[in-house]
């Protein structure tokens, strides 16, 4: 019974992370994206919201392992930059969507990546599986890296 106790946790630190999601959708592509020089590689628009929503339930469920785990000296530290690279996470949509500031997204997003393996890194310390939880955001947050370059590039 005792177990079932854990699930709340779970369930908050998914919505924290879906909800992030959420927020940064307010953020629409919209005409001035449309209206962007696009490398040949891009994705359909439609790929990025179901990635999105499967990225942030691994987030949160990373997350929640590490908050569940024995009080360790670096668990505060990897749950405080898991919450940082969330804020930056959603604040790349109001830049880029937004603010239509592709060079100040692309700064933002390299601040993102180097966070979130921060994050990885902290999280692998607590428990293995956390931090490869977070891999296949890092992953996509590199493809979006390099998407975001390019587009920097083909729409000075």
């Amino acid at each position: 019974m005792s177990e079932f106790r854990r699930w709340p946790g779970l369930v908050l630190w998914i919505l924290l992370c879906e909800g992030t999601g959420f927020v940064a959708s307010q953020w629409k592509p919209g005409a001035w994206h449309a209206a962007l020089v696009k490398p040949a590689w891009n994705p359909p628009n439609w790929l990025f919201a179901p990635v999105w929503i499967l990225l942030y339930a691994l987030m949160g469920i990373g997350a929640w392992l590490v908050w569940r785990s024995a009080a360790t000296p670096g668990r505060r530290t990897a749950l405080g930059l898991f919450l940082v690279q969330l804020v930056l996470n959603g604040a790349w949509s109001w830049l880029f969507f937004g603010r239509h500031a592709i060079g100040a997204a692309l700064f933002e997003i390299a601040l993102l990546w180097l966070v979130i393996l921060a994050t990885l890194l902290a999280f692998r310390r607590i428990t293995k599986t956390a931090a490869w939880l977070l891999a296949p955001y890092l992953a996509w947050v590199t493809f979006a890296t390099a998407l975001t370059f390019a587009m920097w590039r083909l729409n000075p």
